[in-house]
């Protein structure tokens, strides 16, 4: 077993070193690997920062409700008699005064141009009230000041001032026929309601002829996560027909809608895996084809085939993972916290960071060996097998 192992080590040694003798090659084989990752990386970057913006917004101790069947927010409508009857309903926690905190909220779109493609886009407005402030976490104005009741007034959420031009502080955009001056910019931590712009809610009310309805209520539970009274509430009562979730479920699910661009970065990612894959079969075979008479010589040594075997292979997997690593640092430098923006379901924009976790790379990784196990084998399969006369006739 000593003497096999040794062996073992010899080849693998000797073809590392021998690698500088086939540059070119290598760097292909390593190039084409790295792309593949890179491409990956980039697609699994996005669809990992998206979610995590989504997951960071939605809250366990506050549920949303909204019309019956409606997909997302903008498609809902809740009456302010609707609201006020929800809100006699169990499992809701009071203030001090003994009234129920929540949120009836106004979601309508807007125009906005994009500020790296100078496209139009639609962007989010909320009509919320102050006690829509206290059900979301961390929320605080880092610029300017909070809008006035009845007047139009926006605050601007970071991600918006980032990606969107003509909300800088004291702007004035015009929404239909209406102007608003911006007074305040906000943060909210990088959740998506960093991706909106907010106002006084009776005032959008008015401004968008929305009478006195609402598009959702989000209301704080008495106990976190328990979402069920407030269920049974709005199924006994046939003038309620609400669905109603806590906010971390309903955001969860918006965030599936992105499981089909993850799909697509695999998709497409093996397609360029198939290419790196012939790219690294040609480098190997070529490799073993230039070394036949070392590796000839070897076996006449006394070499085994299963050394000759495992030294290909150990090229093969060697030049997978750098190409691995090259790509995972290239999408890490190139990627890793930029920021952009995606259509939400909504039809709204939602601007999120590209985050590429460990467990990312590990996957691109993971691929890279892959790519290197199935692109090694055959050369290394021909090369323990190789009749050593017709290894030295190829040879010379």
């Amino acid at each position: 077993m000593s003497s096999l192992l040794s062996q073992i080590w010899t080849v693998v040694v000797m073809n590392i070193r021998s690698l500088p003798q086939r540059l070119w090659m290598s760097l292909a084989a390593v190039f084409a690997v790295s792309v593949v990752v890179a491409v990956l990386l980039s697609f699994l970057a996005m669809a990992n920062g998206f979610e995590e913006t989504l997951k960071g917004t939605g809250r366990a101790d506050v549920a949303i409700a909204s019309r019956v069947g409606s997909q997302s927010e903008l498609n809902s409508t809740v009456s302010r008699d609707n609201v006020n009857l929800l809100l006699t309903a169990p499992g809701i926690a009071k203030d001090s005064n003994g009234d129920p905190v929540a949120s009836a909220e106004l979601y309508v779109i807007v125009d906005g141009i994009k500020k790296t493609t100078q496209t139009e886009v639609n962007l989010p407005m909320r009509g919320i009230s102050q006690s829509g402030f206290a059900l979301r976490d961390a929320v605080e104005i880092v610029e300017g000041r909070m809008f006035e009741s009845g007047r139009n007034e926006i605050i601007v959420g970071q991600g918006i001032l980032n990606e969107f031009e003509g909300f800088e502080l004291g702007q004035k955009p015009r929404f239909g026929r209406s102007q608003w001056e911006v007074v305040g910019i906000f943060s909210t931590g990088g959740t998506a309601f960093e991706s909106e712009l907010w106002a006084d809610a009776p005032t959008v009310q008015s401004q968008f002829n929305r009478g006195s309805t609402f598009q959702t209520v989000r209301i704080k539970l008495a106990e976190s996560g328990t979402v069920q009274p407030l269920v049974d509430f709005a199924e006994s009562e046939p003038r309620l027909q609400l669905d109603i979730e806590t906010e971390a479920d309903y955001f969860a699910s918006q965030g599936e809608a992105l499981n089909g661009i993850v799909n697509l970065g695999w998709a497409l990612s093996i397609v360029m895996a198939l290419g790196a894959l012939a790219g690294a079969l040609n480098t190997m075979y070529t490799s073993v084809a230039a070394r036949s008479k070392e590796i000839a010589t070897l076996r006449t040594l006394g070499f085994s085939n299963f050394s000759a075997f495992v030294g290909t292979m150990a090229e093969s997997l060697v030049l997978s993972v750098i190409g691995g690593i090259v790509g995972s640092i290239a999408a890490y430098l190139l990627l890793d916290g930029v920021t952009a923006s995606t259509l939400g379901a909504s039809f709204s924009q939602v601007v999120f960071s590209f985050e590429l976790s460990t467990d990312l790379i590990k996957q691109g990784i993971v691929l890279a060996l892959i790519v290197g196990l199935v692109g090694g084998f055959f050369p290394a399969f021909r090369a323990a097998r190789l009749p050593v006369l017709l290894a030295f006739r190829d040879a010379t």
